[in-house]
């Protein structure tokens, strides 16, 4: 089955592999998540809201985003951005953003709808009674949801953030398209270096998968945890 597999190759990219193209792809996930769910955070309260103003635009917002293909608004944000960027300052040159921070900002917008989401039916599943039990203490709006509500709706809902993190760690391959070097991109430099596709798209297949479901099941035992302790 194995006839003719390099797996030389392999070993002798493994340092690029992992010094270049995982630790792009791991830090795009960490600061996308990051960002992504503040942002989504904001979202999923200002979607809440009973003001017109508020969720008008944050229910608009999600919905373009998640009706859009990840890939476009990657094309999107790294190709156009920089000529509108350009155009609201003035400037007669596109602004300079650079692949990787076109690839974070474009993560941290796209993630921030899915987030809003899950952190949204977070807020929903808190009793009403504890949001009523603040105003009673004198806590506004945005007191009550600090203090009271989105704490609980955090550890409710860990479990299902993780999981979108998870697949946000899966969709970081897909700048590719705009030739930045992740794990996948290394994999196929290589690849295409040395002729060896099948290895490479194999081995970098099976890092995904290893990867995605040793998290996946520390996910499953951590909601089961917490099942037990609720």
């Amino acid at each position: 089955m194995f006839t003719g597999y390099d797996f030389e190759v392999i070993q002798r990219s493994l340092p690029y592999l992992f010094r270049e193209g995982m630790t792009f792809t791991v830090t795009l996930t960490l600061l996308a998540m990051s960002g992504g769910i503040v942002f989504g955070t904001l979202l999923a309260m200002m979607r809440l809201s009973n003001h017109t103003v508020l969720n008008l635009p944050a229910g608009a917002y999600v919905n373009m985003m998640r009706s859009v293909p990840l890939v476009l608004v990657i094309f999107w944000f790294y190709f156009l951005v920089p000529y509108i960027g350009a155009w609201v300052i003035g400037a007669s040159q596109p602004v300079q953003v650079g692949a990787f921070l076109s690839s974070v900002i474009t993560f941290m917008l796209f993630e921030a709808a899915y987030y809003c989401e899950i952190m949204r039916a977070g807020i929903q599943s808190i009793p009403r009674g504890q949001v009523a039990a603040g105003q009673a203490l004198g806590l506004n709006y945005w007191q009550t949801m600090g203090h009271i509500v989105l704490p609980q709706a955090f550890r409710n809902m860990t479990p299902v953030l993780l999981t979108q993190t998870i697949i946000l760690f899966q969709d970081t391959s897909l700048v590719y398209v705009i030739s930045v070097t992740d794990f996948l991109g290394a994999a196929a430099k290589i690849a295409n270096r040395d002729y060896r596709l099948v290895e490479m798209y194999t081995f970098a297949a099976a890092v995904y998968f290893i990867i995605s479901f040793s998290l996946s099941y520390v996910v499953k035992m951590l909601q089961a945890k917490m099942a037990i302790i609720r």
